[in-house]
């Protein structure tokens, strides 16, 4: 057993060198970097600033527009998705014919690069040869203004990420025993009734799932916003994690980024806490 232990240990050894190498040794180096005032990329000796990169960003008027703007973003984002994604769940679970089609073509915008993803809704949206405003015969700005732009922006995250919150939510739905959708039946409860009563408590957990997973990639979106409107106009789409980008490699304040991707961190961290314990309370209450 004592070999077999050293062989394993042996095993293990190059993943855990890679994982401290990728992940641990960058989050600790950041954890440093945002407790000095480091305004360079050079190396060199930066001032210690101990918490007020942290308190800074409170401070920061700029800061609560953005973090407006990503609240936004991730409650209507994350909500369209829950719905359209049950939607279409109870869709691919009905006995459709060719239903294996159905189900390989609804992946298709998830299994789509979120850059590309993004390019191709900024020419959709183009003022001048959109095809979106050749369909409406309109010649809308849609990346114009600030409110109207960051909604666009949420539509082709919703038209992405629908699909994988589709797939989660039809795995639950599969896991339901055809007996209670019976049983119902035979007490004269309607679809809706049985939806309610049946379906959907038994569904909570995978709801929860899906709530904590969009959540979390919602609000540390990045990418498309990057892609479709480069934070723009006036700000109006700059979320905290694009925020913490312009801070830290555009303006060089590399610790007060750091502690801002620090508080990213801490902020994902307690909504996924939040999740966690009411899916927790709802389990103990026998849902």
């Amino acid at each position: 057993m004592r070999g077999e232990g050293k062989f394993a240990i042996f095993l293990l050894l190059p993943a855990a060198l890679v994982v401290f190498g990728v992940v641990l040794y960058p989050v600790i180096r950041t954890l440093l970097i945002s407790l000095y005032k480091v305004d360079s990329a050079m190396p060199g000796s930066y001032p210690f600033a101990g918490l007020s990169n942290y308190t800074k960003v409170f401070s920061d008027p700029s800061f609560y527009p953005v973090l407006g703007h990503t609240a936004y973003f991730t409650l209507v984002s994350t909500a369209i998705e829950l719905v359209l994604g049950l939607g279409v769940a109870l869709l691919l679970n009905a006995p459709l014919r060719f239903r294996w089609l159905w189900r390989s073509l609804v992946v298709l915008p998830w299994a789509l690069p979120t850059i590309v993803n993004g390019a191709l809704w900024r020419w959709i949206y183009n003022g001048q040869y959109g095809v979106l405003n050749q369909i409406l015969g309109t010649d809308t700005q849609w990346l114009g203004s600030p409110f109207l732009a960051l909604n666009m922006v949420i539509v082709a995250d919703v038209w992405k990420n629908t699909s994988i919150v589709a797939f989660f939510l039809l795995a639950g739905l599969q896991t339901i025993p055809a007996e209670l959708h019976e049983a119902a039946v035979v007490d004269g409860a309607s679809k809706l009734r049985t939806f309610w009563s049946v379906v959907v408590p038994l569904l909570k957990p995978s709801i929860a799932v899906v709530l904590v997973l969009r959540t979390i990639e919602a609000f540390k979106v990045f990418d498309i916003i990057y892609v479709m409107t480069g934070g723009g106009p006036a700000s109006g789409t700059q979320t905290v994690a694009f925020y913490t980008y312009l801070q830290a490699f555009s303006n060089q304040l590399f610790g007060y980024g750091a502690a801002l991707a620090y508080l990213i961190v801490i902020a994902v961290g307690a909504l996924a806490m939040f999740y966690l314990r009411i899916l927790r309370q709802n389990q103990l209450a026998g849902v």
